[in-house]
């Protein structure tokens, strides 16, 4: 039986008739993290909404099991969208409150922990319209974390934190992982998942141009960084 917590399947996206995403396959394991590295208007982003079910496609997506748009699926998903979504006037701890409710999930002290690692816990009765666009960036990866999802998405996670943030949100990344969470990361900095990959899908005109894994055979002939140059500036190349 697979280990896969998210499977795509020949996801294909469309805009009129620009090509966004390209009869696209991969699947994340429980306990691993992949990554899609690719300059900006790549697709990335398009094939993360795909899997929040916020846009439509030809193909399939299944989160553990389920299919994307099944209530059972989306209480098993955690998503951290590129720009934050907060409600303007829900204060920060009403946020979290929100979402327990929304899926049905108890309150176990963990949402209080998230609030003081990323330094939120002293903003509890701030309005979300009266958070910097950085705190509202955490607050939407405290609301995203809180009901302990076993598929997380996260489209560009670590644009506008300040650097103690990013330092706690890589730890809560090992953590997730380690507790056999899939987590897929959209992101164009190659520097901001070094540390924590195991597989890399790099994108180019809304394709895969490659995959590579986190193996040392595969980083000894060549680093991920090296790969990414040569497919993003000398064209396709696929492993």
């Amino acid at each position: 039986m697979s280990d896969a917590l998210l499977r795509i399947e020949n996801v294909t996206k469309k805009y009129g008739k620009t090509v966004a995403n390209a009869d696209i396959s991969f699947s994340v394991n429980a306990g691993e993290t992949a990554v899609l590295l690719g300059p900006n208007g790549a697709g990335k982003s398009t094939i993360i909404k795909c899997i929040a079910g916020l846009l439509r496609f030809s193909g399939d997506i299944y989160i553990c099991g389920e299919r994307n748009k099944a209530l059972p699926a989306k209480r098993e998903l955690g998503y951290i969208p590129e720009l934050p979504a907060v409600y303007e006037l829900l204060t920060v701890e009403e946020h979290l409150e929100f979402i327990r409710r929304a899926y049905r999930a108890e309150d176990d002290g963990y949402g209080d922990e998230l609030l003081e690692r990323l330094e939120l816990d002293d903003k509890r009765k701030k309005l979300g319209r009266e958070l910097s666009k950085g705190m509202q960036q955490k607050l939407s990866i405290c609301c995203a974390l809180v009901h302990r999802p076993r598929v997380l998405i996260f489209d560009e996670p670590l644009v506008g934190l300040d650097p103690h943030a990013i330092k706690e949100l890589k730890n809560l990344f090992r953590e997730q992982k380690a507790q056999g969470a899939a987590l897929l990361i959209s992101t164009h900095m190659i520097d901001s998942v070094e540390d924590y990959w195991d597989v890399t899908h790099i994108m180019m005109q809304g394709r895969f141009a490659a995959t590579q894994y986190n193996r040392p055979e595969e980083l000894q002939t060549r680093s991920l960084e090296d790969l990414f140059f040569a497919i993003t500036e000398g064209g396709k190349e696929t492993l």
